[in-house]
């Protein structure tokens, strides 16, 4: 049983309508006992009537035969008899149950069994745990007067399968070594978003965010989304998707995206943004969950769709493949978000286009399960399995999906049943591996061309010439977009200027956003020393008569209160608290997502307090004024990938939300790695996409073993474009994302700020605390937040009067600061011998900052990286080469640290101790 332990008037706590059915009428419990035999069978059809359904289009599928299914088995006869159905069987063409037929003859019965749930559609839905959405699914199949296609609705899906199949034949004629991963097979894909696009436009939906795969993106491009075929054959032939002087690595011809209006004829068109996918299948799902999420919430925060619950304007699409729906992880940690109060988007409909293989692999090596979606029943998800090679039969499952999703909001299953035509792509030979299914393949009518030859015998199309100008016509439409590619060159969105450069990525809420020629690392992030004590006192206050934790009380909010009027001693979650409340009240939001960060691992944050007796949660930043910004806290589950995953889409959504993912160690990042590589660091390079991310990182060596010490610096480091000659003026630095290791306080409020107060948002990598969260020297004063301070890159050693005096120069990064100057003093180290600079911020590499300081120390002899982590680990092989340019002559970094290790930390406390103690102790040696 779900319990949340949450007030539901707590920000971004948003759950979806609850819709029940009234239970059935005594009359129709009584009829339900009377025919316990019928109603077996009518429930047997319901449970496993998709197993002996038509739905694989080219047969290799051996339909069983169930003897669940026969009425012999419940002595039932299949003819001569008549039953009354009330309260069993809804026979009838209409979905209210009040109309249905009381009686009906067995034949009739049984007929409209198979035509329900064994035609060329599927339905599972008797797994779903609410017996209302059972009950109304059963009512929907079994009495929806299936839609009758008009003459101009057959058209329209003839003219988009036609046009899908022509830009397929017209890629393989005019480049046919461009791996296009053409619909081919699956050109009924086209079918469903196209009914996706206008069930929901036509019932209010104002935005949908769409991701998928390479299979077929191009053809939904083109032919739906009112992607220029100019401008995609500019990339065809090895063009760059944006203009020359942005910028950027760009990316592969399959992972183009685009946001377009569609008008269905409804109030308002309904705007598409197709995202960006990396490489990586399915790392797409929880960014566009993210950002629908994000959307629909923008919507709220404007004041425009108070009463609006989730998913009245904003739907999220997500597209599959077989084999990667069942085979990836990050399918099933975003399913496991659907639900989730800070996290549901308000249902998203999985689209599976299922070719029957993964690459060469067949289903009896890709999963353990019979069908491919069958991972979505943890859910509770509902499936409708429909055979691709019937068009009206795939909108016509589309539109059951989407009614579902719209009446529950909850996540609902396509399984589109298909084949595909040529290999992984154009260029492989398939039949390698699956001679037998490319043998059939090969043999069969195109989806487009038995849909044609359909039309043809009701003389809806009426003459096959009409079919061949058509094509033609739209052959010909291609050619002239090809040749116009010759001369096409993408344009800015505005005109170029030396101060703001504008791709078509940043518009809308963007536009405000430039990007940057260099970073700016030191912006004036302070605030008034009056509103950061309003901000601190009222960030532990409580409602009258709430009953807090004794030791919470004492420790956390008195405690908090007394240095804020002190204006001393402020510790890092007073100092967090205040970057929340004071950005809060400068109109922005913020999200701060990971698992327990409403308390914080460590016992630390406590930024929404629990009534101990009601269990009634407050969040008191959320109270600072009536027209400040939303703190959203968004304890997560234990996922990793699609959690990050998530909250990158929320920041692609809008750049005055500061969005923040914080692992409960470090190290938990690894679970998410697909996400760092794919979208975080490379995004902005790859798509022109900025997003202002902000990582939390606990990191330390304080004896927690191999895991839990290290937030591996030096994997984040990697992923940096900082160039390796920092002296090189004429290469801007302008990084990928920031690296940071702050050892205060207010440089963790400054850096918070920052990335908010720059006209361009990039990622942040924060090296977080662990020990310094309470160590009395990690402490900062109010003095340190007020304006006219900033970050510092680097942060200069304070006890140094005269830096001509020194002799070794130690640079250090994070907590290690404060344990060397501990045995600096405890070995009577003689003053001024040796100074200790502290590296707040590895990227960019602060290179003015630290050629300044190492400018002061014109009597140096040793200058020493010193760290806690191994050598090969840790900051110091990004560091060392960079450092050694701004050295003086003659002048060598040297390295102090632990040696090389494949782990990243013992697990034996002593050992530990023992390394530990050689590490600062030893940095003074032979001084």
């Amino acid at each position: 049983i779900r319990h949340y332990n949450y007030d539901r008037d707590i920000y971004g706590y948003r759950t979806p309508r609850v819709f029940e059915l009234p239970d059935y009428s005594p009359e129709e419990l009584a009829n339900r006992n009377a025919n316990p035999n019928l109603l077996r069978l009518v429930q047997m059809y319901r449970v496993h009537g998709h197993r002996v359904a038509d739905l694989d289009p080219l047969g290799l599928t051996q339909t069983e035969k169930l003897f669940q299914l026969d009425p012999n088995r419940y002595s039932i006869p299949e003819t001569g008899k008549t039953f009354d159905i009330t309260g069993i069987v809804h026979v009838g063409k209409s979905k209210d149950p009040s109309i249905s037929r009381e009686k009906a003859p067995v034949e009739l019965i049984l007929a409209h069994l198979r035509q329900s749930y064994c035609g060329r559609i599927g339905f599972e839905f008797s797994h779903i745990p609410n017996t209302s959405e059972r009950r109304w699914f059963a009512q929907l199949v079994e009495s929806y007067d299936k839609k009758r296609f008009s003459e101009d609705e057959k058209r329209g899906i003839w003219q988009l399968l036609a046009k899908s199949e022509v830009f397929d034949h017209f890629m393989a004629k005019k480049f046919p070594q461009v791996k296009r991963y053409g619909l081919e097979g699956a050109e009924s894909m086209m079918i469903i978003l196209d009914t996706l696009f206008r069930d929901a436009s036509m019932a209010g939906v104002h935005d949908t965010v769409v991701c998928m795969p390479h299979r077929g993106r191009l053809n939904l491009l083109t032919d739906l989304l009112h992607y220029p075929p100019t401008a995609l054959f500019h990339k065809v032939k090895g063009n760059a998707e944006f203009p020359e002087d942005i910028p950027g690595s760009g990316d592969v011809l399959s992972h183009l995206a685009i946001s377009t209006d569609l008008n269905y004829g409804a109030q308002k068109p309904i705007h598409v943004s197709m995202l960006h996918n990396p490489s990586h299948l399915e790392a797409a799902n929880p960014v566009a969950l993210g950002k629908a999420r994000a959307r629909q919430m923008y919507l709220y925060e404007a004041g425009t769709e108070r009463e609006c619950y989730l998913g009245d304007r904003v739907m999220c699409i997500q597209m599959h493949g077989d084999a990667a729906f069942t085979g990836q992880g990050v399918v099933t940690e975003t399913l496991g978000l659907s639900n989730l109060p800070h996290f549901t988007a308000g249902g998203s409909i999985h689209v599976i286009v299922n070719n029957q293989i993964g690459y060469t692999t067949p289903a009896m090596n890709a999963r353990s399960s019979y069908y491919s979606s069958d991972v979505g029943k943890m859910i509770g998800c509902p499936v409708i399995h429909v055979n691709a090679d019937y068009p009206e039969e795939v909108a016509y499952a589309t539109s059951i999906a989407f009614e579902y999703r719209n009446k529950f909001r909850k996540d609902v299953i396509i399984d589109m049943i298909a084949y595909r035509r040529m290999g992984h792509n154009e260029l492989d030979e398939p039949a390698f591996t699956q001679p037998g299914m490319y043998q059939n393949i090969r043999t069969r009518k195109s989806v487009p061309v038995l849909y044609e030859e359909k039309l043809l015998s009701e003389t809806t199309i009426k003459s096959k010439q009409e079919i061949d100008d058509f094509r033609t016509s739209y052959f010909a439409k291609l050619e002239k977009h090809l040749e116009s590619s010759y001369s096409y060159k993408p344009q800015h969105i505005r005109s170029y200027s030396d101060d703001a450069r504008q791709a078509d990525t940043l518009k809308g809420k963007w536009s405000k956003m430039t990007i940057p020629r260099e970073a700016v690392t030191e912006a004036d992030t302070g605030v008034p020393v009056e509103k950061l004590k309003e901000v601190g006192i009222k960030s532990v206050a409580t409602p009258k008569g709430m009953v807090v934790h004794p030791r919470l009380q004492k420790f956390h909010i008195d405690s908090r209160i007394s240095k804020v009027e002190q204006g001393t001693k402020l510790d890092w979650a007073t100092a967090e608290a205040m970057a929340f409340g004071s950005l809060l009240l400068e109109g922005n939001h913020v999200r701060i997502s990971g698992q327990d960060v409403g308390r914080g691992t460590f016992s630390q944050r406590h930024v929404m307090i629990v009534d101990q007796q009601t269990e009634r949660t407050t969040i008191p930043l959320n109270n600072l004024s009536p027209s400040q910004g939303k703190l959203e806290i968004a304890n997560s589950s234990l996922s990793e990938f699609a959690v990050l995953g998530f909250e990158y889409g929320v920041s692609w959504e809008a750049p005055n939300r500061l969005c923040i993912w914080e692992a409960q160690f470090g190290d938990f990042f690894n679970g998410a790695q697909i996400v760092i590589d794919t979208y975080l660091s490379s995004g902005e390079t790859k798509w022109l996409r900025q997003s202002g991310l902000v990582m939390l990182l606990p990191h330390g060596f304080d004896g927690a073993g191999p895991e839990h010490s290290s937030a591996r610096i030096e994997r984040f480091l990697q992923l940096c474009d900082q160039k390796y000659n920092v002296l090189d003026t004429s290469q801007p630095d302008n990084p990928n994302m920031h690296v940071a290791n702050p050892t205060t306080p207010a440089q963790y409020f400054h850096l918070l700020r920052r990335q908010l107060h720059r006209p361009y948002r990039k990622p942040l990598i924060i090296i977080g605390p662990k020990i310094l969260l309470r160590h009395p020297q990690a402490t900062s004063d109010l003095g340190d937040l007020a304006p006219g301070t900033t970050f510092r890159p680097v942060l200069p050693d304070p006890s140094i009067s005269d830096p001509g005096r020194v002799k070794r120069v130690l640079f250090v990064s994070g907590k290690l600061y404060y344990e060397l100057v501990k045995a600096r003093g405890e070995l009577g180290v003689g003053e001024d011998t040796v100074a200790i600079v502290r590296v707040e911020e590895l990227n960019p590499f602060p290179t003015a900052r630290l050629a300044e300081e190492i400018g002061k120390f014109t009597g140096a002899q040793d200058f020493v990286w010193v760290q806690e982590e191994p050598e090969n680990q840790g900051a110091y092989t990004f560091m060392q080469p960079r450092l050694d340019q701004l050295l003086p002559k003659g002048h060598k970094l040297k390295y102090h640290g632990r040696p090389p290790s494949a782990a990243p930390a013992t697990g034996i406390s002593s050992r530990h101790k023992v390394e530990q103690e050689r590490v600062v102790k030893g940095a003074f040696r032979d001084i």
